[in-house]
């Protein structure tokens, strides 16, 4: 696991729209180190899960949208 900030890992998910697959992948992965570390307020934890819900919703509904497929 890496360790980084909670304030990095909630701006890097601000970024997946804007970079590749597997910098998108990595930034949610740190995100969700992040929301494991019990030592993290929950504050922090709080607003990095709703970013990264809000990320999850958009690549969802940009994944079904871009088809006829249902998930």
């Amino acid at each position: 696991m890496m360790t980084i900030s909670p304030q990095t890992a909630y701006d890097n998910l601000r970024l997946l729209e804007s970079v590749d697959i597997v910098s998108s992948a990595f930034y949610r992965q740190l995100a969700q180190d992040v929301l494991a570390d019990s030592k993290v307020s929950l504050r922090w934890r709080q607003a990095i899960a709703d970013r990264l819900t809000e990320a999850n919703h958009l690549l969802g509904m940009r994944s079904v949208g871009s088809t006829d497929d249902s998930y």
